[in-house]
């Protein structure tokens, strides 16, 4: 099999680029891994070493002819399924309503695979092209040692002055926060929010990243300061800060009604989806997603 695997320009991980010209009996890694079929030694070789394009867990960027994906390895040091739980979350996340970057799931090596497509690359006649993308934390104009200070109140100041579409992207942030405390994603740190940027306007992007993170008892807070200092991964944190996002106390616990009912009514469904084991679903429901925390 003919894959070139390389390391791109500011990336540290495996990039992998189609072969056009393989046959239908031998389909090039990229279509192996999407379909779920049997990898090449040399993308075999980047799960089990871990290759990655950045972050915490070991990724590798993968090519078709009209989709990029980043592509999220299962460890065998994992506590529980992150992989499932994040691909969970994803879905849940969209059937709420929320504008969230397409995933799907998939196994290789016997090991769970998350394709998660990119929305920041466009294919084009001249090939590949990235679209101008900036991160929270660039927008807040912080450096990665005062990260802890990043706010959703000054990142929704941000939004009222300088987005398209102001007062829907408010409402998206506000339910991109509800729905982080509801699945128990305490990652969502300023680099995990981003913006386009066409030169003039910002528009925020799909979501992503939306992982629910380990946590031993009931309190937890969240990476960004929600009401004023307050981070506490608490619903009523939300509410009380909803003017920030020119909603009334009402209409931010529309928001989170809809989000629980969506929740609630889509969890066998996703897990499902995920193949995800009774005993696991367990392990989730009630500590990850709707920890009775968020509700005192």
């Amino acid at each position: 099999m003919d894959i070139d695997a390389k390391s791109k320009p500011g990336d540290a991980g495996l990039f992998l680029k189609c072969n056009s010209k393989l046959t239908p009996y031998h389909p090039e890694a990229t279509e192996r891994i999407v379909n779920g079929q049997p990898l090449s030694p040399e993308l075999a070789a980047a799960i089990q070493h871990g290759t990655s394009i950045g972050g915490a867990r070991p990724k590798a960027n993968i090519e078709t002819d009209d989709k990029q994906y980043v592509a999220k390895f299962s460890l065998s040091t994992d506590l529980y399924n992150i992989v499932k739980a994040e691909f969970i979350a994803m879905r849940l996340a969209h059937l709420a309503g929320l504008n969230v970057a397409p995933v799907e799931l998939k196994t290789a090596l016997n090991k769970d695979v998350l394709l998660i497509e990119r929305f920041d690359r466009v294919a084009s006649e001249a090939g590949w092209q990235r679209k101008m993308m900036v991160s929270a934390l660039t927008m807040l104009e912080l450096d990665e040692m005062f990260a802890r200070y990043a706010s959703y109140e000054d990142l929704a100041e941000i939004i009222r002055h300088r987005f398209l579409r102001p007062d829907e992207t408010l409402r998206e942030l506000f339910g991109r926060i509800v729905f982080n405390i509801l699945c128990g994603n305490t990652d969502d740190h300023a680099r995990n929010h981003a913006a386009f940027w066409d030169g003039k306007h910002l528009a925020l992007t799909p979501a992503y990243d939306i992982c629910p993170q380990s946590r031993a008892g009931n309190e937890a807070s969240q990476a960004m300061k929600i009401h004023g200092d307050n981070n506490l991964s608490q619903l009523k944190t939300c509410i009380a800060s909803s003017a920030n996002y020119k909603l009334t106390a009402r209409q931010a616990r529309e928001i989170i009604d809809h989000q629980l009912e969506s929740i609630k009514t889509h969890w066998e469904q996703v897990c499902d989806e995920a193949k995800l084991p009774e005993l696991e679903r367990k392990m989730l429901w009630g500590r990850q997603f709707l920890n009775p925390f968020v509700f005192e």
